[in-house]
């Protein structure tokens, strides 16, 4: 599988971001990926902290994802992105990654652990999702859904892998700040090694965001990764390799619970 990470920043403007994605266009036309995952929010963006993102919250056959279901039924891929979706609660939106293919919305999921950590609190604003974690099917691997702050919690990843997640797909905006890019890439190495594994993390750039975006394998070894500013990257998942990993090291069929 081939699978292109764009490491793009939102505006909180909605309309700027749907035409920023002639970036997915671009993609397609290079490298022809089977999977392209955009960031957390990438319909619009926070805003400044503690900002009311309720006015901006779609529905799943609004405009956002309507552009997506366009670009992956030119391209033929599959596309992951972060959106505000409204919820039953008209003042506290989900925070919502969508799943769109060629034939249109495959699959929706509402982050579960929200960020009220490191002087945010995000469940002010948003409303959490069920506890239900969601795989997809994308070219012949199953993909399990995560966003941002769900990569802290280990048992949230290793949920997804007892559904079969063979690649965990992770849009984030991780904020920047002290140690912040020390933890993105010691947690994604994690939950590769403990969960044999890889992990695709897709982030909003900096300066507010972190950026380095990457693809990591089961082994624990960075495939490919940006750096802090804009960029793609587009890199392979070998089934050959995972299951050589879990060959060699077989802790999941160890487990003593």
């Amino acid at each position: 599988m081939s699978v292109t990470l764009v490491q793009k920043a939102s505006s909180t403007d909605p309309a700027v971001n749907r035409a920023a994605l002639v970036v997915v266009d671009e993609v397609a036309d290079q490298q022809r990926p089977d999977l392209v995952v955009l960031p957390e929010a990438y319909a619009r963006d926070f805003g400044p902290a503690g900002s009311d993102v309720a006015p901006y919250a779609e529905e799943l056959d609004g405009p956002f994802v309507t552009r997506l279901s366009g670009l992956a039924a030119r391209h033929g891929f599959t596309l992951v992105a972060g959106m505000f979706q409204r919820s039953e609660d008209p003042e506290r939106p989900y925070n919502t990654l969508v799943v769109v293919g060629p034939e249109g919305l495959r699959a929706t999921y509402r982050k579960i652990h929200l960020y009220d950590s490191f002087g945010y609190r995000e469940s002010d604003r948003l409303s959490p999702g069920p506890l239900e974690p969601v795989v997809v099917d994308v070219a012949g691997v199953r993909v399990g859904l995560m966003t941002c702050y769900d990569l802290r919690f280990p048992e949230m990843a290793r949920a997804l892998v007892d559904r079969g997640a063979e690649l965990l797909v992770v849009p984030s905006a991780w904020v920047a700040g002290e140690r912040k890019v020390a933890h993105w890439r010691t947690l994604l190495a994690a939950r590769a090694i403990e969960n044999t594994v890889y992990v695709a993390a897709a982030g909003q750039p900096g300066p507010r965001y972190t950026g380095h975006s990457a693809l990591v394998a089961p082994t624990g070894d960075v495939v490919a990764e940006l750096g802090e500013d804009e960029g793609v990257l587009t890199a392979a998942v070998e089934r050959t390799l995972l299951e050589e990993v879990r060959r060699a090291n077989p802790s999941l069929a160890n487990r003593r619970l």
